[in-house]
């Protein structure tokens, strides 16, 4: 039976593949890596260059990046001496008014003795702690754009403005001085005995 049956192998061609040496075998391989990331490449080397349009084309320009980067806060370093000490009512007027002047979150208003009574009461430096470090929805105003002494002249004028009878702080400069007066003034009257002395 198996020699009733025809031939076939003279019927197929042999097919080989366009490979026919290691070399390249080798060559097809690389190609296959190397060509489809060239291609990608110059795809997206085309896309790049076209017209930036669009939502969110403006978010690598230059001053886009210069935004993203800025710094947060800054540094502010002011002397002590740095200028002329502001009053009482200017400092109201730059710092509290916004909440003492209508009484908002709470804050006792200028000018209701009812409402300032029970915190004149507990005295000046009360008072002044709670300016400085803060007190229920009142942010704390110690190391803000004003120093120690020109809060607590805004705490006076606001108690004052309200039926209280604070005295106003004295700025440092002229407390320092009057301090340092003293000692210079018992050291020359010290020194005086021994020089008459000597003679």
């Amino acid at each position: 039976m198996s020699d009733a049956q025809p031939s076939h192998d003279a019927d197929h061609e042999v097919h080989e593949g366009p490979i026919k040496t290691p070399k390249q075998l080798i060559a097809a391989v690389v190609a296959s890596f190397v060509v489809p990331i060239v291609a990608i490449i110059l795809l997206t080397n085309f896309v790049n260059f076209g017209p930036k349009t669009g939502a969110g084309s403006e978010g690598m320009s230059a001053e886009a990046v210069a935004r993203r980067i800025q710094p947060i806060g800054s540094i502010v370093i002011r002397t002590a001496s740095g200028g002329a000490l502001k009053t009482g009512e200017q400092v109201f007027q730059a710092q509290c008014s916004a909440c003492h002047a209508a009484g908002v979150a709470g804050a006792p208003k200028v000018g209701d003795e009812a409402a300032w009574a029970p915190r004149i009461k507990t005295g000046y430096e009360a008072l002044l702690t709670s300016a400085l470090k803060g007190k229920g929805a009142m942010g704390a105003q110690g190391g803000g754009d004003f120093g120690e002494v020109e809060i607590g002249r805004a705490v006076v004028y606001m108690a004052n403005q309200s039926g209280g009878k604070l005295e106003e702080p004295k700025a440092p400069a002229a407390a320092a001085s009057g301090a340092a007066a003293a000692p210079a003034a018992d050291a020359a009257s010290a020194a005086a005995p021994a020089a008459s002395a000597t003679k």
